[in-house]
């Protein structure tokens, strides 16, 4: 019982809640490096230098487009989680992260911000929908003498995503930042391990 708990705890906090601690921190250090992007590919495909007006206005949209997507996941999190079951939606969850973290990982490749935008849109929509269904799936998986320790792991997750962020933004002050697809690996390491934890109550009772 005991290695299952912490096997729950491990997975739901590395594919639930960790994702929303580490993308409201990590945005936040490579600021310069995503700004002098924006910058080089509007001059290389308009010809002209953007104004400062201009770049802020962008790079403001690409930070606050994550809330967007936190919405849009929060509100399908309750309808996901009845039609599929708590395990399936946060399964379904990795599906966004992945992409996003696709495209901006692609994005100076392919010369385009617009990328990043949207990877920052689909990773909203994987945060929200992950911080949700995390909460619930632990409740309704743990004993109920150990319901509450279960449950704080949400807390605790994004408290450790946070520090995530912190830490590999420190690398950014002095190179290019760490690149996205660090998310991706988390989700393509620990997705095996859905198939080792069963449902939740709810699950196993048909919703």
């Amino acid at each position: 019982m005991s290695y299952n708990l912490f096997l729950l705890a491990f997975v739901l906090g590395i594919t639930g809640a960790f994702h929303y601690g580490l993308q409201v921190s990590i945005i936040n250090s490579p600021a310069e490096f995503i700004q002098s992007f924006i910058r080089e590919t509007w001059l290389k495909r308009y010809g002209s230098s953007p104004s400062a007006d201009m770049i802020t206005l962008v790079w403001s949209f690409t930070v606050s487009i994550y809330s967007i997507g936190g919405l849009l996941g929060s509100s399908s999190a309750g309808y996901l989680s009845v039609r599929f079951g708590r395990k399936k939606a946060l399964l379904l969850a990795n599906i966004p992260a992945l992409l996003g973290a696709a495209l901006m990982g692609l994005s100076r490749l392919c010369g385009s911000f617009e990328m990043i935008m949207a990877g920052r849109l689909f990773s909203g929509v994987c945060g929200g929908l992950a911080q949700n269904v995390h909460i619930m799936y632990a409740g309704e998986c743990a004993p109920r003498k150990l319901r509450g320790l279960i449950a704080i792991t949400a807390s605790t997750s994004i408290a450790a995503g946070k520090f995530v962020g912190f830490v590999l933004g420190l690398s950014s002050e002095q190179q290019e930042p760490a690149p996205p697809s660090s998310r991706a690996a988390g989700d393509a390491l620990c997705t095996p391990c859905w198939t080792l934890l069963g449902g939740s109550c709810r699950d196993r009772a048909g919703g």
